[in-house]
């Protein structure tokens, strides 16, 4: 049946991929965002977050909310200033969206679908596995992901499903990690980061896209989802496959952790640690991935 679809933060990777498969599958989809940039032609409705105001015709007909918004975690150095606007980002767009729905009973949404982050589970090692029961880690990621998962479980109420995606690393050739990793291979001066053996839990962008589109279509769907594939890699394995697939020399050493964290501080932690998250729960709903290996998806993405 086709859902009429309202999505936050549809401006990304992921909100721009996803618009365009959820069209695809029939369904109805509009926009909320502070200013329009979609071509879609489809509905936009704006809001300001800084002052709480959301176009209340944003709600009137969406049967399901799927929640994008958030400031990239990635994009600046994490000075206090950032780490407050990527927390802050994540906490206001939620309350408003909770604000909205209070202040009137009667809009028709059955269906929130909240993305999420595996930093939940901050930082283990190679013997760690995550998996959705797993205790939330302590750094500042994981900090930031309970309290945005404890705003999206406020928004509770009768007969409202609430679907939370912790997405991994999301690999398209349009943008995010994979673009960054994949330059300096191309450059033929790629190297591992780090000790190279810090686990990269990876998704690939039509992979993580259905399972948002199964979290819309199939309501038995209820809680928290690993969105990973169930084949981690390390940095190294990861740096490797690329020059393998690229047919790029790798002949540098790796590149020492101290290095980066001159570079770009706190934030180093992010890709010198790493973590083997679990994607059983997923499939265990039936799920199955188009992309389960990572050189599989690396030749799709690069049309090799």
């Amino acid at each position: 049946m086709a859902k009429n679809i309202l999505i936050t933060g549809a401006s990304g990777l992921i909100g721009t991929r996803l618009t365009e498969v959820l069209l695809q599958r029939g369904h109805q989809v509009s926009h909320v965002g502070r200013s329009r940039i979609s071509n879609y032609g489809i509905p936009f409705f704006t809001w300001d977050i800084e002052l709480g105001i959301i176009d209340p015709k944003a709600l009137a007909s969406a049967d399901v909310i799927i929640h994008l918004a958030g400031a990239n975690v990635a994009d600046k150095r994490w000075t206090k200033k950032i780490k407050n606007e990527v927390l802050q980002s994540r906490i206001k767009t939620t309350d408003l969206l909770i604000k909205a729905l209070t202040n009137r009973e009667n809009y028709p949404l059955k269906t929130f679908v909240s993305a999420s982050a595996i930093g939940y589970y901050g930082f283990g090692n190679d013997s760690t596995v995550f998996t959705e029961e797993s205790a939330p880690g302590t750094d500042f990621l994981a900090q930031v992901v309970q309290e945005w998962e404890a705003e999206v479980d406020k928004i509770s109420r009768p007969g409202l499903r609430i679907v939370k995606l912790r997405t991994g690393v999301v690999l398209s050739e349009k943008g995010g990690a994979l673009k960054s990793i994949t330059r300096p291979v191309k450059l033929g001066v790629g190297a591992a980061l780090g000790t190279g053996q810090q686990y990269v839990s990876w998704i690939h962008i039509e992979d993580l896209c259905a399972i948002f589109s199964k979290a819309v279509e199939d309501e038995t769907l209820i809680g928290v989802y690993n969105a990973v594939s169930n084949a981690p890699a390390t940095n190294l394995e990861m740096t490797q496959t690329i020059a393998k697939v690229l047919r790029r020399p790798l002949w540098l050493p790796s590149i020492p952790g101290f290095v980066l964290k001159i570079l770009i501080g706190e934030m180093a932690s992010m890709v010198l640690e790493g973590s083997k998250v679990s994607a059983v729960r997923i499939m265990n709903t039936g799920f199955q991935f188009q992309f389960p290996t990572l050189e599989g998806a690396l030749r799709n993405l690069y049309k090799v």
